[in-house]
């Protein structure tokens, strides 16, 4: 079974990335991004209708390590909650 809480367990259930409402009032996705110093999650802020791309967010490296398999896949098991709140965080900084 698939834990849906965490964010790879959302994606493998429903296919698409989560959305989140962040503390701003804002609509945003959230993708993992993976380097060659490690990974780290790209949020994307959505506007309009029909909806368009309104500007981004990026967290600071949430893994490091060069095995791109292995960060994605720590970065898959970080739970919606801890995803939700690393976004409210950058919304606040900024």
């Amino acid at each position: 079974m698939t834990d849906e809480s965490t964010l790879g367990g959302y994606i493998a259930v429903h296919t698409r990335p989560p959305g989140f409402t962040g503390v701003d009032g804002g609509a945003y996705t959230v993708d993992v991004a993976v380097d060659e110093t490690g990974g780290y999650l790209l949020f994307l802020r959505w506007d309009g209708e029909p909806p368009t791309i309104k500007g981004h967010l990026e967290s600071e490296y949430l893994v490091r390590g060069t095995d791109e398999s292995m960060v994605r896949a720590a970065l898959d098991r970080l739970s919606l909650l801890d995803v939700k709140t690393t976004l409210d965080a950058l919304i606040r900084a900024r």
